[in-house]
């Protein structure tokens, strides 16, 4: 299940614990502190004109993951990020995560078309998006990420 990620979230996790009511993966982090930071800033900033930003992904009351809007909303499109713990991988968290997204996509009358990217490599994102119904529309460059496969699917 996903829930909607406060800054007190992104706080307690910057400083090693969980959330209130949630357990963190004792095995490995959902992220390291860079990138909870970055996505912390990215989530305050989106916030303010768009909402929800971010979500936590839980399972049995264990935090697992992440997912968030990658980019301020335009056009009725949210882009999408999402990441699950490695030790809790390939066993279909984030294809039940990305549902429920899109699930909440198709009620919100501001969502009609949600997108992402995965690394051209990424095999298992890449089957994620194709579960949820995502087509692949294209490809594009990235200087830091390098090559990336773009894509989309339709919410209502």
């Amino acid at each position: 299940m996903i829930i909607e990620a406060t800054d007190s979230d992104f706080a307690a996790l910057l400083k090693g614990v969980a959330p209130t009511n949630l357990r963190l993966v004792p095995d490995s982090v959902i992220a390291p502190p860079e990138v909870l930071q970055m996505l912390a800033n990215l989530a305050g900033t989106i916030r303010t004109g768009f909402a929800p930003a971010a979500w936590l992904i839980v399972e049995d009351g264990e935090l697992i993951g992440l997912c968030s809007v990658a980019r301020l909303p335009e056009g009725g499109e949210v882009h999408i990020g999402y990441g699950v713990a490695p030790s809790r991988q390939g066993r279909g968290a984030a294809t039940r995560a990305i549902a429920d997204l899109l699930a909440w996509a198709g009620a919100d009358p501001r969502v009609g078309l949600v997108s992402a990217e995965t690394g051209a490599d990424n095999v298992a994102s890449q089957r994620v998006l194709e579960r949820n119904g995502f087509v692949r529309t294209g490809e594009r460059l990235d200087d830091e990420d390098g090559p990336l496969i773009c894509w989309q699917a339709v919410t209502g």
